[in-house]
């Protein structure tokens, strides 16, 4: 920190130079002086309303509450004397006035920072004799449950709703001593992030899907990194014995890039786990048509063998393909190609994702953008995607961008998404016609041929460009799915053409699952998925994992080899056509790594035991490579798998599981940076297939309802029965409320009418 940035600041007699403009708050908490408080949060807009943090400032006449105060130079500062215990043990008590004490049952008992606070205090008195206000408990969604006498008001989770999530979902009603946090006709329509429960200091919003289920301390906690989007969150798994029963991101377990984020599948997807139709022992169907027989594992890799080597022997190794998921760790990913080139010697393997992003990494101009480069971003371009169902973090840091940093945001999409609300400027475009905006941005001369096809005034991408060649500071650029290759070349060299002396040029692609990144770090030689399943002289595959319907296209070309192997956590599909099923090990159960879209490498940690028989990924393929003959030396463990990738793939060079334990310093991927280079070629190509596009199709005017895309059943969202009521449109039951329990408050007549 700069000498003439900074400030003195005196706490509790102890002098500390600080940066300007720092709350005083952060800065005793900075530096270990604990001041209590409930509706302090940081990055989220200020409450003042539960008055604990008062402090003592020399010169001042009453207690401060030091969330609301910056730190002026020669400040003097006192956190701890009579007075202010006092006054704290008052403020609490008042919190606790119809607080009703049933810290045995409720399910926050144990990670409560009310109980927490009440236990540090001691010895409270409990003045308050009058009758207690008294709401029943009810459901507000099939995932959040309520009990609205604990709340303290502290407005975390409005805040939260609105700032994080843009959603409002969740307000305060009434007036005085008869506010109550509810919902809009009763009923939680939103997102479902669950990120009010994951704020609420108390017991009031709770996990509706894991209420009643355990108790905190009852819970093993294990770090690892959510399975879903490629935003890479961090998370705690909270298991019992071999069952999985709940997922948070408290910071008290991780602190991760996230903080306490989690979207609606990353907090509440994860019953697909233990789900009862898990395949639990390795499948052979010893004829085309006949069923699949449960066998051992010694048989099922004895005759899937005997199948690839007579049809490697009979039509080459190049008549056997192998197709990885990016919903596999970078451990599983990198033994299928060491499967495929090292055991069975086959150029035909490769990944099955969404969309590649090989062209966009081949000519990568600059470095990615972190979650945290958004947030602090001044200005935000988004071509196409939809990160607020597509990739909930990402979406969160952009608003929060906006709306707490003061970012420009420039949406770019032929739909009306709902980031448009944040969007400083939106240019609204014909469906299909995002390149011909990348063709824009990157070449003037072509401003006016893109315009029409577009649909939309030259102007407006004049002023687009015009807002970014004008920022002081970061500009994030961010893609989604709708690019072509060429287009992706282009954008990836934006850094070299947008950025300046001033101006530093982001990107950020938006691929679709939680390691598309890695996926493509460990096959960069690899084909595309739909290329091997269309590939006419394959006669046998080996699946690790579905692949994805909108790859495959037509799920009849799956059956075209004469022999399949599947590894696989249901019966998909691909099961419907297996030869050979083995059960795979969900990533709960594994040890391994995903990349995000940040380029972040995170650990993903075993929090229970494979389900039965099924074994993680890696390991098949390293089994299936020993039957073939060819030991990879894992010696049974992901660590050495990592090791090996460490040493062998150029962009994870030296990385090392140790380096990767530290959630809250995430490591990033050492992509290699191309050179500038010229893009006619690029251009050319994309201005072909502009002016190809129908100058007729109409604009999509409807805006897409929240959850169109989270609520989608997938294979693995369709194993949890909230999903289903979510993705029927969410209906209000006739009755929101629970079964009545006895409420244990210092009035024991309340309870016996509430039961009534």
């Amino acid at each position: 920190m700069d000498q003439s940035d900074s400030i003195k600041v005196t706490i509790n007699g102890a002098d500390f130079q600080v940066a300007k403009g720092a709350r005083l708050i952060d800065v005793c908490r900075d530096n270990r002086f604990d001041i209590p408080s409930f509706c302090y949060y940081a990055d989220l807009a200020l409450q003042a309303s539960c008055r604990m943090c008062l402090v003592r400032i020399e010169k001042m006449p009453k207690l401060q509450t030091s969330c609301t105060i910056i730190c002026t130079d020669g400040m003097v500062v006192t956190t701890q004397s009579e007075e202010i215990q006092k006054a704290q043990r008052s403020m609490l008590e008042f919190l606790l006035a119809n607080h009703p004490l049933d810290c045995p049952v409720c399910d926050r008992g144990g990670e409560c920072e009310l109980q927490e606070q009440t236990f540090d205090w001691g010895n409270l008195e409990e003045r308050f004799t009058e009758q207690k206000n008294y709401h029943p408990e009810k459901y507000l969604s099939p995932m959040v449950a309520n009990d609205p006498q604990r709340c303290i008001l502290c407005k975390r989770c409005t805040r939260v709703c609105d700032e994080w999530m843009g959603e409002q979902a969740i307000e305060a009603g009434n007036r005085g001593a008869h506010t109550v946090i509810g919902t809009y006709g009763g009923w939680l329509n939103c997102s479902q992030c669950g990120n009010c429960i994951e704020v609420c200091p108390t017991g009031t919003l709770l996990d509706g899907t894991y209420r009643h289920q355990a108790r905190p301390w009852e819970l093993n906690q294990n770090v690892s990194t959510c399975n879903f989007c490629s935003d890479g969150c961090q998370l705690s798994i909270g298991s019992r014995g071999t069952e999985v029963l709940r997922v948070v991101a408290r910071d008290r377990y991780v602190n991760g890039l996230n903080g306490e984020f989690l979207c609606i599948k990353g907090r509440f997807g994860h019953p697909f786990i233990d789900h009862s139709e898990r395949i639990r022992t390795p499948l052979i169907r010893h004829q085309k048509g006949g069923k699949l027989i449960p066998a051992t594992w010694d048989e099922a890799l004895s005759f899937a063998v005997r199948r690839l080597s007579e049809i490697k022997q009979t039509h080459g190794a190049n008549s056997i393909g192998v197709l990885g998921s990016p919903r596999l760790t970078n451990e599983a990913l990198y033994s299928l190609r060491k499967l495929a080139t090292e055991a069975i010697g086959t150029e035909n393997y490769g990944i099955s994702d969404a969309f590649s992003l090989k062209p966009f990494f081949d000519n990568l101009g600059g470095p990615l953008a972190t979650h945290r480069d958004i947030r602090y971003a001044k200005t935000i371009v988004l071509i196409g995607g939809e990160p607020e169902e597509l990739q909930p973090l990402t979406g969160k840091q952009i608003r929060q961008a906006v709306r707490n940093g003061g970012a420009q945001l420039i949406l770019i999409n032929s739909v009306r998404i709902r980031l448009r609300e944040q969007a400083s400027q939106f240019i609204h475009l014909r469906p299909g016609s995002e390149d011909a905006a990348v063709l824009a941005l990157a070449n003037a001369s072509d401003e006016l041929l893109a315009s029409r096809k577009m649909d939309v005034d030259a102007a407006e991408i004049e002023a687009a460009r015009k807002a970014i060649t004008d920022t002081q500071g970061d500009v994030i650029i961010m893609f989604g799915a709708e690019l072509s290759g060429a287009s992706q070349a282009v954008v990836a060299q934006m850094p070299y053409t947008l950025g300046g002396e001033d101006r530093r040029v982001l990107l950020h692609p938006l691929p679709l699952y939680n390691n598309s990144v890695g996926a493509l770090d460990m096959m960069r030689d690899g084909k595309e998925g739909v290329e091997l399943l269309r590939s006419e002289s394959l006669r046998a595959m080996i699946l690790a994992g579905t692949p994805l319907t909108n790859v495959a296209g037509d799920a009849g070309l799956i059956p075209n080899c004469e022999f399949i192997v599947l590894s696989e956590l249901f019966l998909t599909a691909a099961g419907e056509y297996a030869d050979v099923v083995f059960p795979a090990a969900s990533y709960a159960e594994v040890d391994g790594t995903f990349t995000n879209n940040d380029g972040f490498v995170q650990r993903v940690r075993k929090a229970i035991e494979p389900l039965h028989q099924s074994k993680a990924d890696w390991l098949i393929a390293a089994q299936l490579a020993r039957e073939l003959g060819v030991d990879f030396g894992f010696e049974m463990s992901a660590s050495a798998v990592f090791r090996e990738i460490g040493e062998r793939v150029p962009s994870y060079s030296g990385l090392r599981y140790p380096l990767l334990k530290d959630e809250s310093n995430p490591v990033q991927v050492k992509h290699a940076i191309a050179a500038q280079r010229e893009l006619s070629n690029d251009f050319s190509t994309i201005r072909a297939a502009v002016e190809a596009m129908d100058e007729t199709a109409n604009k999509e005017q409807l805006t897409p309802e929240v959850g169109h895309e989270l609520f989608k059943l997938g294979t693995l969202t369709e194993k949890v029965p909230q999903f289903h009521l979510l993705a029927a449109g969410n209906p209000k039951p006739e009755s929101v409320l629970v079964s009545p329990l006895y409420q244990i408050t210092v009035d024991g007549k309340l309870g016996k009418r509430a039961v009534a």
